[in-house]
């Protein structure tokens, strides 16, 4: 399905991004990662300006243009009660600034037909304590892409997804953890992965500053106090 097609994908080497690129390189794509884990791609650190710029200039120089851009680096989580200024800021830098500027960079080399899919999370709408770094910069991220929709338009179709509970260890989540689930399971990194080969499809030619949320019904359920199997315990 895209066959000769270039894809880019940060935060590349395990999980949700390894099933993307594994995804994309199934489908005939040429891919190129950046992931700060040693490796076999392009190592650095995203949330650095001059490691984002020699990242760009080396996809270009290899491939000369960019097909699909995917933003899935990892923001660490950390709470208000422990998370320093330094922590909030690369947080921030990590899971926003990284997916504008990468974008920013690449922008002058969008092929038609270009799509952008940025990786924000269920916690873009809802949270558990002390996750303040993370959320914010899913929810920025979230934001952003309406944004750049916008300003792209033309240029290339920008969407985000926000997965819910993913299993990326593979460790066959059962019990009360899977079928709290609507669907009865916790989900897997394929299927985020299958999602953004959608989106950068033809298929999707319509969708764009779109968040689809893929978490298994788990914003959808309404959780009352002695429903479900739920109890509050104050």
């Amino acid at each position: 399905m895209f066959a000769g097609k270039i894809a880019v994908v940060t935060g590349g080497a395990h999980g949700i991004g390894r099933a993307i690129v594994d995804a994309f390189i199934r489908e005939g794509a040429v891919v190129h990662v950046i992931d700060k884990q040693p490796g076999s791609w392009y190592v650095g650190d995203v949330s650095d300006k001059e490691t984002m710029e020699q990242f760009a200039e080396s996809v270009i120089a290899e491939s000369g243009h960019v097909d699909y851009l995917i933003n899935n680096a990892l923001p660490m989580m950390k709470g208000i009660d422990e998370c320093s200024w330094e922590e909030f800021s690369y947080a921030l830098a990590v899971g926003v600034t990284a997916p504008f500027y990468l974008t920013k960079l690449l922008m002058p080399y969008f092929a038609s037909g270009a799509s952008v899919i940025n990786i924000a999370s269920s916690r873009d709408r809802m949270s558990q304590p002390q996750t303040e770094s993370y959320t914010a910069a899913k929810g920025g991220i979230s934001a952003l892409t309406h944004a750049m929709a916008i300003s792209l338009a033309g240029k290339a179709r920008v969407n985000s997804i926000s997965p819910g509970w993913i299993d990326t260890a593979d460790s066959n989540i059962a019990g009360a953890d899977a079928l709290q689930q609507p669907v009865g399971r916790v989900g897997k990194p394929d299927d985020i992965a299958e999602m953004a080969l959608f989106l950068c499809s033809e298929k999707a030619g319509f969708i764009t500053g779109e968040n689809i949320c893929i978490d298994g019904g788990m914003t959808r359920l309404m959780i009352y106090h002695g429903e479900h199997g739920w109890k509050y315990n104050s």
